[in-house]
């Protein structure tokens, strides 16, 4: 009777937990959709103001880091604490070529390709759980993904144009939804053992060198004359954003993260017709709604 009790209350503490974890990524990604917004904002290089996201938010978060006490749990000193730093630094490395293959696409595409192409991640993470797991997906899986997968198909058949002028930056946004897959698949590993801060902060801090090297590479103004858009995208994508979706990670599974990314292109075309005036269809809202539907079904079979 006591293992009983025990039980009952084991599942009823994951529940809120789980909650917490899919409002942490809705969040994330609403969080996120600003990201293209801010940098067309900014009067540096495209590279350059990934470097400065990086490098506003480093402090911020290491600050947090420090001061949550956390620590690394599992490391022993016959190499899994060194592979675990080789996850971090790779970790970083990955996103710091997502954001600056990003960046530079954002500016030579329309923003719904910059947004769409770049959460490809979207189908490509939730195949690698599945691989992980040696599983087929489950009924109520496979029907959550057909209904992501027509709602995104809506969304990019009224937003997506097929623009020789836009060819290379969409090219540039795909590259980087393989890299952004690549980073969720490395720090879903360093979640297993860091928690949500120390991991955010070790990777942010991974991506700073590299960044930088790129802008300056590339002969990009890496100094802005005005940093409010800057500080925007430190705070609201790095900070906020990948704060919430680094937390996610490490408590849901990957189905589950990989359908809440198509929540960008939904509050992005919302930003669009917000600040530009870009008019909404009804493919726009169903497509919204199919999604929102998807991310139901997968966060009900979680909580059973």
């Amino acid at each position: 009777m006591h293992e009983a009790r025990y039980k009952r209350i084991t599942v009823t503490a994951a529940i809120p937990a789980s909650s917490a974890a899919l409002l942490a990524v809705i969040f994330a990604n609403a969080a996120l959709a600003f990201g293209p917004w801010f940098v067309r904002l900014s009067d540096t290089g495209p590279v350059a103001s990934a470097f400065w996201r990086i490098a506003l938010a480093a402090p911020v978060l290491v600050a947090a880091a420090l001061a949550s006490g956390s620590r690394p749990a599992h490391v022993d000193r016959r190499g899994a604490g060194r592979g675990l730093w080789w996850m971090v630094a790779l970790g970083g490395l990955c996103f710091a070529a997502d954001l600056g293959s990003w960046h530079l696409g954002i500016l030579r595409t329309t923003l719904a390709n910059a947004t769409l192409l770049g959460n490809s991640a979207t189908l490509m993470f939730p195949i690698y759980g599945f691989l992980i797991a040696r599983a087929w997906p489950t009924r109520m899986q496979g029907l959550a993904l057909a209904l992501a997968v027509l709602g995104a198909g809506l969304l990019m058949g009224r937003s997506y144009q097929l623009d020789p002028r836009h060819l290379a930056g969409d090219v540039l946004c795909v590259l980087a939804g393989l890299l952004y897959t690549g980073y969720f698949i490395l720090m879903a590993r360093v979640r297993a053992t860091l928690a949500p801060l120390p991991a955010l902060a070790l990777s942010t801090m991974a991506s700073i060198v590299p960044l930088l090297c790129f802008a300056l590479l590339l002969g990009e103004k890496l100094l802005p004359t005005h940093w409010a858009p800057l500080i925007g995208l430190a705070l609201v994508s790095q900070i906020i954003g990948q704060g919430l979706m680094i937390y996610g990670l490490g408590r849901l599974p990957p189905l589950t993260i990989g359908l809440a990314l198509l929540i960008q292109p939904i509050v992005g075309a919302t930003i669009g017709w917000v600040v530009y005036h870009e008019q909404l269809g009804w493919a726009d809202w169903v497509g919204g709604l199919l999604v929102a539907a998807a991310l139901v079904l997968v966060s009900r079979r979680a909580r059973a």
